[in-house]
């Protein structure tokens, strides 16, 4: 088994990025999701779920640090990193609250136009980063703005197997996983407990739970009018009222990762 892709996701609910190598630590790869849009009035996060516009926002670091921002019809803009104590915020993503700095005034008028409501960008320091939910992991672990997890694992034979099932194929960005593993049965990942990418270890700590995202086409935003890949999932990947694909996992330590490691399970 072998690491065959890896993502990241510079803003919540933005484009994925692909790469080849990547620093990693407690909260997942550098840059992923270290970057939020909220509403402007109550801070209460934004997702492609209700606003699919924001798959067209591209997302990268430019060469002095910032953050680069990017959509069709809008001239691109660079973000200054916010001083982690300045300009605090409250946002709420899912059930929890944090405070954490606002990006400033330009960031938020190009997001408010490509939106089309009155939003804000801020962004999460490593030290205000939340905690996981209750139950998973170790005192410890931490996340940024991901749904709940550091990193989210997918095994390609899962998705070849989902793929045959619906007969087409569904692109694994619908799933935005960060860490794509060839080479081992389908679904075999729902087995494991610990395991080590190159020299790394990381912790299996419980199932993604799948909602609507992922009918929507990744390149265009476009809705699956069948409802798939849920309406397959729903016939066999439905546990207690959730349908499950993926794992979410913890890192021991850090370093980094590449394209190509080798995948061991030790437990």
């Amino acid at each position: 088994m072998f690491l065959s892709e890896l993502y990241r996701y510079p803003v919540k609910s933005g484009q994925a990025q692909r790469l080849q190598a990547s620093p990693v630590d407690h909260l997942g790869l550098l840059g992923d999701r270290r970057w939020m849009v909220v509403e402007a009035d109550n801070g209460r996060f934004l997702t492609q779920r209700a606003w699919p516009r924001l798959g067209q926002l591209q997302a990268s670091d430019d060469q002095t640090g910032r953050l680069l921002l990017q959509a069709p019809g809008l001239a691109p803009l660079h973000v200054a990193v916010p001083p982690a104590e300045e300009g605090l915020r409250g946002v709420t993503i899912w059930r929890d609250t944090l405070r954490v700095p606002d990006a400033g005034d330009e960031a938020a008028a190009w997001l408010s136009q490509l939106l089309g409501k009155d939003v804000r960008l801020v962004h999460c320091p490593e030290q205000r980063a939340r905690y996981l939910p209750s139950g998973y992991g170790l005192n410890s672990d931490r996340a940024a703005f991901p749904d709940g997890f550091p990193f989210l694992l997918i095994g390609q034979g899962s998705l070849d197997e989902l793929n045959r099932r619906i007969g087409r194929p569904m692109e694994m960005l619908r799933f935005r996983p960060n860490l794509v593993v060839q080479g081992a049965e389908p679904f075999a990942e729902d087995g494991w407990k610990r395991i080590r990418i190159g020299g790394l270890e990381f912790r299996v700590l419980k199932p993604s739970v799948r909602c609507i995202f992922t009918t929507l086409d990744p390149a265009t935003g476009e809705r699956s009018a069948d409802r798939e890949p849920l309406t397959t999932l729903k016939t066999f990947r439905e546990r207690e009222g959730d349908i499950l694909f993926g794992q979410n996992l913890a890192l021991e330590g850090s370093g980094e990762i590449e394209v190509g490691m080798a995948v061991e399970v030790l437990d």
